[in-house]
């Protein structure tokens, strides 16, 4: 009887998707334990939401660094690296007791750790990905939903159980053991296996910064995504909290709440994306970035929707047309992008685009935080909107005026 084997491309998403699930459930975690650490450490608000800032700030300035590693070394062993380093990070952020703490460990080492992983995860699917590549690049991207619900109701079950300390243990032990399983199964990278010139590594990062900033659509794609960063951000922080707090949920429920309707929709809606965008990737010029300003377009009202919603029904159908919408942005974050940069340039092409997102992103958080107390948290996530609407137009410019001409 012949041996079912899966295709190494496909092993490489499966064993990305797993890494890539801890990644985001770690993210999560503080999200839906933010009032437990508030009211046991005796912080505020504002210090809560400046945590988060900090965290998608020091990722925002680490990633273009991983970006340039990623295309000068070994892509799996900066993989893996990464993982130990925010899995170890998650891990003694259970041992926080001041805020000091918890921004060296939450924000600056976590948000370093991770800032390594996607630009060469991205750039290493891509390698063994080409007509595939919006799939294989979706499927990755559901680990961020699943990763996201599961944190979202587990932190919040163990937490009512045990503390919130001991979520952070367990999450962290298992990324652990994830990279130990990565040292063994991932292969090499195929630029340090071949030296063609298609593969060879950029001489300099100024040759890069060259590529990136003479193509103007890949600039007003990292402006769109910027702009979603900023809503995505302020949203998964603070939602849980708008739960808790407004419908008096427990952490458990607010976690899941807050997490399960839209992460299962934006699930779909990366699926659907990916879908429309490799069918017609090949009559449609700018199609992936098209289903992206499609996605947002449906996202726009819904945001309005949850932020001022008091019944849970609305609630919880706005949550899922949102994360519809979200889904269909995330499918071609990166394959848009891969559309005006060629092969060599495309880890730190990645890391610069991830940067700009979460710079911008970073200041979210923290100014939810203090509109808070003065407007509401409804009026603060219904503002989160106008991230959307940049995004639109920036999409919206570089279809008209540049996408064909930067096309590789």
């Amino acid at each position: 009887m012949k041996k079912f084997t899966i295709p190494y491309k496909w092993e490489l998403v499966l064993l990305l998707w797993f890494a890539f699930f801890f990644n985001q459930a770690d993210r999560q975690i503080f999200n839906v334990v933010l009032p437990s650490i508030r009211d046991d450490l005796g912080l505020t608000d504002a210090d809560m939401g400046l945590i988060a800032s900090i965290l998608n700030l020091f990722y925002g300035l680490m990633v273009p660094f991983g970006g340039i590693i990623g295309d000068r070394f070994n892509k799996k062993f900066v993989i893996i690296i990464s993982l130990l380093v925010w899995s170890i990070a998650t891990l003694t952020t259970g041992l926080s007791y001041t805020i000091l703490q918890l921004i060296f460990l939450r924000s600056i080492a976590l948000g370093g750790g991770e800032a390594f992983y996607a630009p060469s995860a991205n750039a290493l699917i891509c390698e063994h990905h080409q007509n595939t590549r919006s799939t294989a690049l979706s499927i990755h991207q559901t680990a961020l939903y699943v990763g996201v619900i599961c944190s979202g109701y587990l932190t919040g079950y163990v937490a009512d159980l045990f503390g919130w300390r001991v979520s952070f243990y367990v999450f962290g032990g298992f990324g652990i053991l994830i990279a130990i399983v990565l040292n063994f199964r991932l292969k090499d990278s195929v630029v340090i296996e071949k030296s063609d010139v298609a593969s060879e590594p950029p001489k300099s990062v100024l040759e890069v910064l060259k590529v990136f900033f003479t193509k103007p659509t890949a600039l007003l794609l990292t402006l769109a995504f910027a702009g979603m960063q900023f809503a995505g951000v302020g949203f998964l922080t603070w939602t849980p909290t708008f739960l808790h707090e407004k419908f008096n949920f427990s952490l458990a429920r607010a976690g899941f709440d807050s997490t399960f309707y839209l992460n299962v929709a934006a699930f779909i809606g990366v699926m659907i994306g990916a879908r429309i965008a490799d069918k017609l990737a090949q009559k449609v010029v700018g199609i992936r970035a098209i289903v992206q300003m499609i996605g947002l377009l449906i996202g726009i009202p819904f945001i309005i929707i949850i932020g001022k919603s008091n019944s849970l029904f609305f609630l919880y159908s706005a949550l899922a047309f949102f994360g519809l919408s979200r889904g269909m942005f995330d499918s071609n974050i990166f394959a848009a992008l891969y559309d005006v940069i060629e092969i060599p340039y495309r880890s730190t092409a990645t890391g610069i685009m991830l940067m700009f997102a979460f710079v911008v992103g970073s200041a979210s958080p923290y100014v939810l935080g203090i509109l808070k107390p003065i407007f509401g948290l409804s009026n603060g996530l219904a503002f989160l909107s106008i991230g959307f609407i940049f995004a639109v137009i920036c999409i919206l410019i570089a279809l008209i005026f540049f996408y064909k001409k930067d096309k590789v």
